[in-house]
């Protein structure tokens, strides 16, 4: 089951069987023989095609979801299965938000054992005020949200600003409306972060304020997946600009649509300790100060980098 999901769930990023089998290293009649024997053993139809493209059928959409929380399962059992071969290093516990973990966490991550290759990173992820509160409770020595914090037991950095973007397919029919305003949303058939983030929580209070109600097709909890589905199910979304890359979008043939209501949902990514954990010399913060530095200097990059998508 395992295998097939994997293989199925590839065959919906890739929106394309030949890009699929050069993926997972098959011939094209032998992925297509594949997918035919799980639909034939599922008892559903998991593809509508369309020409050259696969579309999900409701089906699909459902059996898509299940791959991925397969995906996340597996990889949460091979960190652990790691974690009892790791010996000699330095524990550091950061949690993330939803949003982040998926935005900001990546990089800081990467940059962080790329100067300081002796820390043993382990991630934990929930809603802000769960982060807050692990903080607080020293069960995490950082934090990583969306959006800027204020509690006298905990110290609060801003790391740069953030917003949504409208990303939608290169000849979605929008782009025929020149630069269109918030109200084009209404009916548009969109893919949505699931809820339970302060991400989510923004997106429905725009929407509310407008009287905007789009046609959601989709709720994931993945920004990966959503941008992969927009071509195949030719729909919209809102996503983070920070997780925004120009290969990601050339790849998946999407663009960006200028929205100026969306100014409006501008938030401030923070790192927030414990003062009382990391004094003045101590390791951690050497370490929250070599993060404020890299993270001013991907701002910077970042900043040059959303103006060429503008």
């Amino acid at each position: 089951m395992l295998e097939d999901m994997h293989m199925f769930a590839t065959v919906v990023e890739q929106s394309s069987l030949n890009r699929a089998s050069a993926v997972l290293n098959l011939s094209q009649p032998a992925l297509s023989r594949r997918v035919v024997k799980l639909e034939e053993e599922l008892g559903v139809e998991l593809f509508r095609r369309v020409g050259k493209r696969l579309e999900l059928t409701r089906s699909g959409q459902l059996t898509y979801e299940f791959a991925l929380e397969l995906r996340q399962l597996r990889l949460r059992y091979l960190q652990k299965l790691q974690a009892f071969k790791t010996a000699g290093r330095v524990p550091l516990t950061i949690g993330a938000s939803l949003t982040t973990l998926q935005t900001t966490l990546p990089d800081l991550i990467q940059g962080l054992t790329a100067s300081h290759p002796e820390l043993d990173i382990k991630a934990v992820t929930g809603k802000t005020h769960e982060i807050v509160t692990l903080v607080r409770d020293h069960k995490a020595e950082l934090g990583l949200v969306a959006s800027l914090i204020s509690e006298p037991a905990l110290k609060c950095i801003p790391l740069f600003d953030d917003r949504l973007e409208l990303v939608v397919p290169k000849n979605h029919l929008v782009l025929d409306k020149g630069m269109p305003g918030i109200r084009a949303l209404d009916g548009l058939p969109m893919i949505l972060f699931s809820e339970g983030t302060w991400y989510r929580t923004l997106i429905d209070e725009l929407l509310h304020s407008y009287h905007v109600s789009p046609d959601v097709r989709m709720e994931i909890d993945s920004f990966e997946a959503i941008l992969r589905l927009l071509h195949t199910c030719r729909a919209a979304a809102l996503l983070p600009r920070s997780y925004l890359r120009m290969q990601q979008l050339e790849d998946n043939e999407l663009t960006i649509v200028k929205v100026d209501e969306l100014a409006q949902t501008k938030r401030t990514t923070s790192l927030i300790y414990s003062d009382s954990a990391a004094p003045p010399g101590s390791t951690l913060r050497l370490l929250i100060d070599s993060i404020s530095i890299y993270s001013g200097g991907k701002h910077k990059v970042q900043k040059s980098h959303t103006e060429v998508l503008k």
